[in-house]
């Protein structure tokens, strides 16, 4: 079979790639044209675009940056018409999925959506587009099925393929060549994010908190896509070293994490790493944002348990000071351990392993109905 396969973020290319490693067991002759990263081209995609290409943050963001995404929008259409895949899967990324959504069903080509779009948290009435585009909708967190229930639209809950990629890494031995922590000395992990817009605003606050823990040593998970020269002109005071593809390494080392919200948090709590979660856009996206979405909370740690586990620090809050206060409570008191101890109760809650192969087997077979 030929697949079409779009993911446009670092998440997405994980969840895809692993995806395909479970497709390609159940269907020895398939093809994959996608928008991804290097971890589905790996996994032998032919890569159209790569997400570092793709990915604007914010309402703002997406104004400014309008022409190119209709741009790329006008692209992918032409080039799916012309690869005629068996099957287009889409990988969250729905502000441009849903729009491909819509034409591939016009062009009668099969919609699979893994990883469902958060229409819980804004933009409730895309759910009546779901339902008319997709032909079979994948959810990963355990209150989704029931959210589309309340339409009358039956998704797959099949766990979430996190737990699947922590634990495949865990599987393989281990390089010892990456050894950061040294004794005595804690370690925390920075993770500002994969977007430019992102880590623009938030690396810097990242690197004034570390000027306050000269008994810590500090290492900045970076994305390979943007080059070491993007994160070197942040560090001109700085010795922080930056690491690429070590993300899950450098989490079985640290002592605590400052991340950005987005999948990351939900990784870093299935390594049991105490983490604080930062966040900030423009203020005009900001604003905008709490006016659409309907969320108490924006980590997914936090969603999926339904309470604060972890400290958000969003947007006004996200200052130096608040960082440091939370970040010394984590390493000097007993918090670490209450955090931990709510881990083990959110992994529970995210299903056991084999989500990805599941979601394979399901694609497949439903194609082959």
């Amino acid at each position: 079979m030929k697949y079409y396969i779009i993911s446009g973020e670092a998440s997405g290319d994980l969840h895809a790639s692993n995806l395909m490693k479970h497709l390609k067991q159940k269907d020895a002759e398939m093809k994959v044209r996608a928008w991804g990263g290097d971890l589905m081209e790996a996994e032998g995609a032919t890569l159209v675009k790569h997400y570092k290409d793709l990915a604007f943050m914010g309402f703002l963001e997406v104004v400014v940056n309008l022409k190119t995404i209709l741009g790329n929008l006008s692209f992918c259409k032409k080039d799916i018409l012309d690869y005629q895949p068996d099957a287009l899967i889409l990988v969250d990324y729905p502000g441009f999925n849903m729009r491909i959504a819509k034409f591939a069903k016009q062009h009668n080509i099969p919609v699979y959506y893994y990883i469902s779009p958060q229409i819980w948290a804004w933009k409730k009435n895309r759910v009546y587009d779901i339902k008319k585009y997709v032909k079979k909708l994948y959810a990963i967190l355990p209150f989704e099925k029931a959210f589309y229930a309340t339409y009358n639209y039956d998704v797959e809950y099949l766990g979430h393929p996190l737990l699947d990629a922590v634990a495949n890494y865990k599987a393989k031995p281990q390089n010892k060549e990456f050894i950061w922590k040294q004794q005595d000395r804690p370690l925390v992990a920075l993770l500002p994010g994969s977007r430019v817009q992102e880590l623009t605003k938030m690396l810097p606050k990242m690197l004034e908190v570390e000027k306050q823990f000269p008994q810590c040593d500090f290492i900045i998970a970076g994305v390979q896509a943007l080059g070491d020269n993007f994160y070197q002109s942040f560090l001109t005071e700085s010795n922080i070293q930056v690491v690429y593809n070590k993300t899950y390494p450098l989490f079985e080392q640290a002592d605590a994490a400052l991340v950005s919200s987005g999948t990351a948090t939900l990784e870093t709590a299935l390594f049991n790493v105490p983490q604080v979660v930062c966040y900030q856009t423009s203020k005009i996206s900001f604003a905008i944002a709490k006016l659409l979405v309907d969320i108490k909370y924006i980590s997914l740690v936090n969603l999926i348990s339904d309470k604060e586990i972890v400290k958000e620090l969003l947007q006004d809050n996200l200052t130096v000071s608040n960082m440091v206060e939370e970040l010394n409570s984590i390493l000097a008191s007993d918090k670490k351990i209450q955090m931990q101890n709510e881990y083990a109760k959110l992994r529970a809650l995210l299903g056991g392993l084999g989500a990805s192969e599941r979601v394979a087997d399901s694609i497949y077979k439903t194609f082959r109905k």
